[in-house]
């Protein structure tokens, strides 16, 4: 009796602690209101369904990324590295972080858009989560559910937590970063475990894109050390110990790729000497500020106002190219910043709620400040880092002002901040004219509505207090949710995308990626006949498209001429149509129509679907061609080499076999080198090399440096020594039987 009265009791208690806790999370935290926990729920159920919707459409996404996930779910060690094939070649530009859950996905589930693009839905979907608990604990359930769905219906957010470039994690991870901060400031004891936390959140952080993690650092770090509750000493020690645990978890990767032997490891891509650290402090590092990029074919001059990548200045984020991606609440993120440091202005120094307005404003300020002025590559998509920090100051200064709304300064504020994004909205509808042109003026009408009703807010009933602040947020969200329902139906392709409606920026939409279309489908803002702010006078060298075909100009650094001009080595000359810019469509190659131009990749190169070496696309891969490389395959170390890692990507993930991109992603890495080729090439270890049709033969699509010669010096000795062959549309050349 007494043995079994024990075992009965826990039968009898396991099924209401089961309920307990399935009852915790419905309901929350007893403290919060009935509604808090099913409402974020269902914003985590909303987001995820809307991220979901249509994923596929994006196929491989950015190929140069799919490639390396396939590779790193075949090879541990093409995992370990980020390689862009499983014989480790060579590697991605950036390091691994971001591409290990991809690889993880496909060596569970198989290759595949859904196993590629999920983990980055869960990162968006994660996202939201953290930044709602993050500004829930000090402004409460409604002022974090404003913020998460903020940050979901950003138009560039709904585009990067549905692709495969690193910045979805990286806006996780700093994310988990600020909130770690936030929770270290609440209180002094135990406050050092939060700022580990964040300290290993900046080192893999580090590990997705290098330097840009250390972007917000400084303000933390500052805010910290003045406003933490603990003694001035123990502050500093925190932050010591915080600042260790960054080093180690960014450091251990990075200590491993430089000490292991170059011989038997992948060359770093992105680099000049095989070397991480070149990559980290130069192409991906200062380069990045004064434009000065090596390797880069597009740079921006060395700084100054309009270098190559668009105008720099203060406005840079409300630009034609850029607003529709991140800009819709940010001018109401300042103004509520600066009203949330006035409400706390004269709280003592420990107070959270000041902590957290300088901790997310100074996050903001500091990415805002760098993106508006550095010289160097920059796309629309990186602003995504922007919107965690932006959405959480709406969140927070909203909920501030809404408690001090018997003021009229505070309820002026709201107004202010409610009628300067209907204003705002209307503006950014306005530069996409032909979407919803209803929805323009619906926003600015709704928009003054509210701000009337706010400023009586609180002299009014709380219902209609109530009324105009649901009513002034419905009209700010209004323009960047049509934005990111029309993100969300149509695929992105290629390494430059953007989210909205034709004319939203200047990227890859649709199935072809690649770049605007010069046809007016960029919304007709530039006359049909030049891209938005990419390049000076339009195109790089101040060449203009004509008819549909780029003319006159040359890329900065003079590596590469387009249609009329010679690349090194004299074997890419586009305007004779045997390297021809894209349709559009992916896959498709040969000359382009009129009325459409090729974008311009990453690295700064120009093309899209196997144009002008794919520098965008990559290439199609049609049936026999695939065949062609499946026959024999695994007698070989790599299926087959071409210049540029797109071009390389598409054949890779065609047949999933290893192919060799010869000069990394826009063939100007010195890898391999002409000698290290033939050694490969002699010992059999390459099948094909793919000309024309699969990125051309002219190599040498680089920037300066030695890279851009030794694609063309291969290019050319393949010719020299091998036997055309075509293959659908492209050129192979058999490299086991000379001529």
């Amino acid at each position: 009796m007494t043995a079994t009265t024990p075992t009965a009791s826990a039968a009898h208690a396991a099924p209401t602690a089961r309920t307990g806790r399935l009852a915790r999370l419905w309901r929350g935290r007893p403290e919060d209101a009935p509604w808090a926990r099913p409402a974020f729920l269902g914003l985590l159920a909303v987001t995820t369904a809307l991220y979901l919707w249509n994923l596929s459409a994006s196929g491989y996404a950015n190929s140069f990324y799919s490639a390396a996930v396939q590779a790193g779910g075949e090879s541990w060690k093409a995992f370990f590295f980020g390689s862009l094939d499983a014989a480790n070649a060579i590697t991605v530009d950036k390091p691994p972080a971001a591409l290990w859950p991809m690889a993880l996905s496909v060596r569970l589930f198989g290759l595949g858009s859904w196993q590629i693009l999920l983990p980055e839905v869960l990162m968006g979907v994660g996202t939201v989560a953290v930044l709602y608990a993050a500004v829930r604990r000090r402004f409460g359930a409604g002022a974090g559910l404003i913020a998460g769905a903020v940050l979901a219906l950003t138009p560039v957010a709904a585009l990067m937590f549905r692709f495969n470039n690193p910045d979805a994690l990286l806006a996780l991870l700093m994310t988990v970063a600020v909130y770690g901060v936030l929770r270290a400031l609440e209180r002094a004891e135990g406050a050092a475990k939060w700022l580990v936390l964040a300290g290993v959140a900046f080192g893999f952080a580090f590990l997705t894109k290098t330097l840009q993690a250390f972007l917000i650092l400084p303000p933390l770090a500052l805010v910290y050390a003045v406003c933490a509750p603990a003694r001035p000493l123990r502050r500093f020690g925190q932050l010591g110990l915080a600042g260790l645990a960054l080093v180690v978890s960014g450091g251990w990767w990075v200590a491993l790729v430089e000490l292991w032997p170059a011989a038997s490891r992948p060359y770093v891509g992105g680099s000049q000497n095989n070397s991480f650290l070149e990559l980290t402090f130069g192409y991906n590092g200062l380069g990045r500020i004064n434009g000065n990029e090596v390797g880069s074919v597009g740079g921006g001059g060395g700084g100054g106002q309009g270098g190559g990548w668009g105008e720099t200045g203060p406005l840079r984020m409300f630009n034609d190219s850029i607003g529709g991606q991140i800009s819709w609440l940010l001018p109401a993120a300042l103004l509520l910043l600066l009203a949330g440091l006035v409400v706390t202005w004269r709280a003592p120094r420990t107070d959270t709620a000041r902590a957290a307005f300088l901790v997310w404003g100074g996050a903001l300020l500091m990415t805002l400040g760098v993106f508006s002025f550095m010289a160097g590559i920059f796309h629309e998509y990186y602003t995504v880092a922007l919107a965690p920090y932006l959405a959480a100051l709406i969140g927070m200064g909203a909920a501030v002002l809404w408690e001090e709304r018997t003021r009229f300064a505070a309820s002026a504020g709201l107004a202010a901040a409610a009628g300067v994004t209907a204003w705002w909205g209307w503006t950014l509808l306005g530069r996409t004219p032909d979407h919803l042109p209803w929805l323009r003026w619906t926003v600015l009408v709704a928009g003054a509505v509210a701000a009337l009703g706010l400023l009586a807010a609180g002299r009014a009933d709380r219902r209609l207090g109530l009324a105009a602040a649901g009513l002034g947020l419905a009209a700010g969200l209004a323009g960047p949710f049509a934005y990111t329902l029309e993100t969300l139906s149509t695929g992105h392709q290629g390494s430059i995308v953007t989210a909205g409606p034709a004319g939203a920026g200047f990227g890859g939409r649709g199935p072809g990626g690649g770049g605007p279309r010069m046809d007016g489908g960029d919304g007709g803002r530039n006359g049909g006949t030049q891209p938005p702010n990419g390049f000076p006078n339009g195109f790089p060298g101040g060449g203009q498209a004509q008819g549909g075909q780029f003319q006159g100009g040359q890329f900065p650094g003079g590596r590469m001429q387009p249609p009329g001009g010679q690349s090194p080595g004299g074997q890419n000359q586009p305007s004779t149509g045997q390297n021809q810019p894209s349709t559009g469509q992916t896959g498709q190659t040969g000359q382009a129509p009129t009325g459409q131009m090729p974008g311009f990749g990453e690295r700064g190169g120009m093309g899209g679907g196997g144009g002008m070496g794919g520098l965008l696309n990559g290439a199609s891969v049609g049936a026999e061609a695939k065949e062609k490389l499946l026959q024999d395959a695994d007698a070989y170390t790599w299926a087959a080499a071409a210049v540029g890692a797109q071009n390389a990507a598409s054949y890779q993930l065609a047949t999933e076999k290893p192919v060799m991109a010869i000069g990394g992603f826009n063939g100007s890495d010195p890898s391999p080198t002409l000698a290290q080729f033939k050694e490969y090439v002699a010992e059999g270890k390459i099948h094909y090399f793919i000309g024309s049709g699969g990125g051309g033969t002219g190599g040498g699509m680089g920037g300066p440096g030695g890279g851009a010669g030794s694609s063309s010096e291969i290019s050319t000795w393949v010719q020299e020594n091998f036997t055309a062959v075509t293959v659908g549309s492209a050129t192979f050349y058999d490299l086991t039987s000379e001529k």
